[in-house]
């Protein structure tokens, strides 16, 4: 594509120059001849310098939303989605693909923090709000997401961090620990989440949590995420 560029502004520039150089030889064997001659403008020439700034935006807008499918928002430093926008917005301070993508970051941080919450993970929640607020504090859902969390801590829920490769091993230590929070669940009569990696996974829980409390109909959910935790919820959180 540059070579052909490069040709294109060669032909034109070359034509310019003919163009200067011979008329006066066309115009006088015209005058001679009684033609008109209508003479040819200077040939227009696109600037180099401009066609190579909008390929680097260009470039620099890919792996930009590349990063952002990937979930590289932030970090790493040297290769993430927010640090290329910015890139986009010091060429072109009002390039709309560049101002949409800082908006999906912090969108996709309130998600990641409201995932956290649920989960219990609190800590990590918090996080997920503070980097939003570092790409743009004047996001109205920051504070919308702010008080969910605080709402959260308060909840009352119990909250079980699991062993993956426990539970992945499908050992005895993993069969205990979740016939104990099914019993638990009984005693509050508790909704529980389940979050784990895959459904397999998720189904053989769920089997030796109801096989724990024989008689008693275990209420509850299944999501699927890289995490693995249990959320008891609470009658009144229900």
């Amino acid at each position: 594509m540059r070579s052909l560029l490069t040709i294109c502004i060669s032909a034109a520039l070359l034509l310019g120059c003919q163009t200067q150089q011979s008329s006066p030889v066309v115009e006088g064997n015209a005058a001679q001849a009684g033609l008109q001659v209508r003479v040819l403008t200077d040939a227009e020439v696109v600037s180099g310098t401009a066609v190579n700034q909008q390929r680097v935006i260009a470039d620099i807008l890919y792996e930009a939303l590349q990063a952002l499918d990937e979930d590289r928002l932030l970090t790493p430093i040297d290769d993430n989605a927010h640090a290329r926008f910015m890139r986009v917005l010091a060429y072109d301070f009002d390039n709309s693909i560049a101002l949409e993508g800082i908006q999906d970051i912090v969108t996709r941080y309130l998600q990641l923090s409201r995932e956290s919450m649920y989960r219990g993970q609190f800590e990590e929640s918090r996080i997920m709000l503070d980097r939003a607020s570092f790409v743009d504090s004047a996001h109205p859902l920051i504070e919308v997401v702010s008080q969910e969390l605080q709402q959260e801590m308060k909840s009352g829920d119990l909250f079980f961090d699991l062993d993956y490769r426990e539970f992945s091993r499908r050992s005895e230590l993993a069969q205990n620990q979740l016939e104990d929070i099914a019993r638990q669940a009984k005693q509050n009569n508790a909704f529980f989440l389940i979050t784990v990696p895959n459904d397999d996974l998720a189904r053989w829980m769920v089997s030796i949590m109801r096989g724990a409390v024989p008689g008693h109909r275990l209420r509850g959910n299944i999501e699927l995420a890289s995490r693995s935790t249990i959320r008891l919820r609470m009658p009144s959180n229900q």
